[in-house]
């Protein structure tokens, strides 16, 4: 027995292909449609804060960008992953977080170490005085510990 997908469904492009009797040499989704305007719109934006005119050569050039975005970007976009998704994850992925490749601080220099004649001693506090005198008083100091230590696994001999 044999299962049939709808694929078939999928794959039919939701493609206008012009008035009745008068179609165009082009097959384009509506999405394209859609796409290419958006990016036609955005295309001449950018020529006219560049500075370039609005006459037929800069317009014609501002075409061909637009049709070959929108080329690029519909070849990415399907009934499988729509144009809401790859935008979604553009934005998603412009957001993340990056790992720092560039290390924080410069070379390591010796011009801030102070740099003594005499070798630091360890100063003497009161409390360390006290703790050294309490030490050598204790009754417990030349007796050994007779508390045992208990270990697990290990088989004492009897």
């Amino acid at each position: 027995m044999r299962v049939r997908t709808d694929d078939e469904v999928y794959r039919v492009d939701a493609v206008w292909l012009g008035p009745p009797k008068a179609t165009f040499p082009w097959r384009a989704r509506y999405v394209a449609w859609g796409v290419g305007i958006v990016v036609f719109i955005l295309v001449t934006a950018v020529q006219r804060q560049v500075g370039f005119g609005f006459d037929f050569i800069n317009t014609g050039w501002g075409f061909v960008i637009t049709v070959a975005l929108t080329r690029f970007i519909c070849a990415r976009i399907s009934h499988e992953r729509p144009l809401s998704s790859v935008l979604t994850m553009w934005v998603r992925e412009l957001n993340s977080p990056r790992e720092r490749t560039a290390g924080a601080g410069g070379a390591a220099s010796a011009a801030r170490i102070r740099v003594n004649r005499d070798r630091p001693r360890r100063s003497t506090s009161a409390k360390a005085v006290k703790r050294a005198a309490r030490a050598a008083r204790s009754p417990h100091r030349g007796q050994p510990d007779r508390r045992k230590k208990e270990v697990r696994g290990v088989r004492t001999p009897a």
